[in-house]
């Protein structure tokens, strides 16, 4: 099984960006973010034709998140309960005895801003969430854009940005609780050392100097995790294709065996 997550920045500007990824990766299961799209105006027929069914959870503009399957899906949430006021962010469906949970987390701004607290508290109602409604025995997977560089190895320069939005302690605190509550990283899982990241400016020529971040995750419980084969974030899809400008975020892709090999 072939997952991924991917932040789309916009399926009007990227649509066909989309399916041109779609149709060279091949994935199974994709959790997609920041949709900007309401959901009357998702194009269902458009994935249908490639072979993909969606469940969507947004609204008009800003943010909304995708799943797309290629088995049936069974819509479990729509919405992180409480958290409506910050819009249309997290949806989870049961595909292929797998729960998949694709989130767009809040970005705060910065951390003078009324927006940072939110998003620690948003954070918050997520472990509540997966405590009130998961087992870390489950074969469960929580990935999407977290808007946090959970350590210094996830950014292009610490020293600089220590402290700041996306680096501060406590965002970092809340990702370590989610991997407490039993997730895996799976990028860091394969590659414990490696400084790459998932996320470029568009400005100040940032994707080329590799000014980047690593804040897009596929994270999952230990059922899944001992089943990884390959894992990879995918920067060639942060390039353009046939005049088509991409993302300011690559997709992550990772690679399951099957569940007793």
């Amino acid at each position: 099984m072939r997952i991924a997550t991917w932040n789309i920045n916009g399926l009007r500007a990227r649509r066909d960006y989309v399916f041109h990824w779609l149709d060279s990766r091949r994935p199974d299961l994709v959790g997609l973010q920041e949709l900007k799209m309401h959901e009357d105006l998702f194009p269902h027929a458009e994935f249908r034709a490639r072979g993909y069914q969606a469940a969507v959870h947004a609204s008009k503009a800003w943010n909304g998140v995708s799943i797309l399957s290629r088995e049936p899906a069974d819509v479990l949430q729509s919405g992180l309960p409480g958290q409506a006021h910050l819009g249309t962010r997290l949806v989870s469906a049961r595909v292929a005895g797998v729960t998949f949970i694709t989130v767009y987390c809040p970005n705060g701004k910065h951390v003078g801003h009324d927006d940072f607290p939110r998003k620690l508290l948003w954070f918050d109602a997520l472990l509540s969430y997966l405590e009130a409604r998961h087992q870390a025995s489950e074969s469960l997977v929580l990935c999407g854009d977290f808007n946090i560089c959970p350590t210094p190895l996830d950014t292009w320069n610490e020293e600089e940005l220590g402290g700041k939005i996306f680096h501060t302690d406590e965002e970092r605190a809340r990702f370590r609780r989610l991997l407490d509550w039993g997730l895996v990283d799976l990028y860091r899982e394969r590659f414990p050392q490696e400084r790459k990241f998932s996320w470029w400016d568009y400005r100040g020529g940032s994707f080329h100097r590799n000014r980047g971040l690593r804040i897009d995750f596929l994270l999952s419980t230990p059922a899944l995790a001992k089943r990884l084969r390959r894992v990879e974030i995918d920067r060639d899809y942060r390039k353009k294709k046939a005049g088509m400008t991409a993302s300011d975020h690559a997709p992550v892709i990772a690679d399951l065996g099957a569940a007793f090999s």
